[in-house]
């Protein structure tokens, strides 16, 4: 549901924003990484791909980075592109692999498959399946649910409902 406060939910859990009412705490052992609709903003447009994500781990070796590269489509010559010239969903694939370069264990995805391509989604979705840590996701997208989703939480005209469950359970027992 558009406008029913996911994305300042996020924005407060990640310490983005202050909360209206109570407070939130992330436990000291959590390493985040927050992707915005947003994020790609962040990027500095007069470095090229390969400069953005070395800038994020500057002690890994070349092979490192362009295997990072790589796994978000990025090979050969399209590292050398700078950032001002992508496209928007080029841009999400930079920043995405940024935030995927160093070392997280919780993520937190504000609509990261916005301007992405089906093929781009896909190098995401398995990054994602891939990952160890903890994801929280607010998206429209059913089909990166529907792989992703462990648990949901829906927040319905100020409330939230937990279900317990991945995306066909809540299905079930919303009729949705």
């Amino acid at each position: 549901m558009n406008g029913a406060g996911k994305s300042t939910l996020l924005k407060v859990i990640t310490g983005q924003t202050e909360p209206t009412e109570g407070s939130a705490t992330v436990g000291a052992s959590v390493r985040l990484g927050y992707f915005s609709q947003y994020s790609s903003d962040l990027l500095d447009p007069s470095k090229t791909i390969f400069e953005e994500v070395e800038s994020r781990i500057p002690m890994a070796t070349i092979g490192t980075v362009r295997g990072i590269l790589g796994a978000f489509l990025f090979s050969g010559d399209d590292a050398d592109k700078r950032i001002a010239h992508l496209s928007g969903g080029e841009k999400s694939r930079v920043m995405l692999a940024c935030m995927l370069a160093v070392p997280v264990n919780f993520l937190v995805l504000d609509e990261p498959t916005n301007h992405l391509d089906i093929t781009s989604r896909d190098v995401l979705l398995d990054a994602l399946t891939r990952f160890e840590g903890t994801i929280m996701i607010v998206s429209h997208d059913r089909y990166f649910l529907r792989h992703l989703a462990t648990r949901v939480f829906e927040i319905d005209h100020g409330k939230l409902n937990i279900y317990e469950g991945d995306w066909e359970y809540y299905r079930e027992k919303t009729g949705r």
